[in-house]
């Protein structure tokens, strides 16, 4: 599988294998026309499909999302999400809602899954994230104060943990990943 592939392949190959997968999970879903229910098409120029009725162009969608590790002094908040069968704990993460900013979905889904608030918000990179169409905006936050209280429908558990007691994370490759390494190591120096 792709998510298989990733801790595998070098960045470049994982980059081409995400955008073939994302083009044909687009293509499989948009064979017909959203506006008149027509066949649609590859567009003669752009990376686009046209309605071959009423000529309505349809390009690839990203969702943007966020994710990031919240840090309190030299210890990171991790989260075990409740779909997960892995015993992996990871940063948060969600999608971002129309009319939101990055950071303002951030500090959302903070205080949605943990009732945490966090302040200080920092981007740091983002990643194309296949599953199906995402794009991640990654972040490192301050904690600002509250007690971590799990919503337990995304996220089953969450604690923070410091460089010497951390749980299985997740696979070197992801933008989690990227996040908590960059933490810790900024921590050390």
């Amino acid at each position: 599988s792709l998510r298989q592939l990733m801790a595998v392949v070098d960045a470049d190959t994982f980059a081409l294998l995400s955008r073939a997968a994302q083009l044909e999970h687009w293509w499989l879903h948009h064979q017909f026309c959203g506006r008149c229910g027509s066949a649609t098409e590859q567009h003669t120029v752009d990376l686009a499909l046209e309605c071959t009725a009423c000529r309505a162009l349809f390009y690839p969608r990203i969702s943007p999302c966020v994710i990031g590790l919240i840090v309190d002094g030299s210890r990171c908040l991790l989260a075990k999400h409740a779909r997960s069968k892995s015993q992996r704990y990871s940063c948060l993460a969600g999608f971002i809602e129309v009319g939101e900013s990055a950071e303002q979905a951030f500090i959302r889904e903070v205080k949605e899954e943990v009732d945490l608030d966090v302040a200080n918000l920092r981007y740091v990179t983002s990643q194309n994230w296949p599953y199906p169409s995402q794009l991640m905006l990654g972040y490192i936050a301050d904690y600002a104060g509250g007690d971590i209280s799990v919503d337990g429908v995304e996220i089953e558990h969450a604690a923070w943990f410091s460089m010497d007691n951390l749980p299985e994370l997740p696979p070197v490759g992801t933008i989690s990943r990227q996040l908590i390494d960059s933490f810790f190591q900024t921590s050390v120096e």
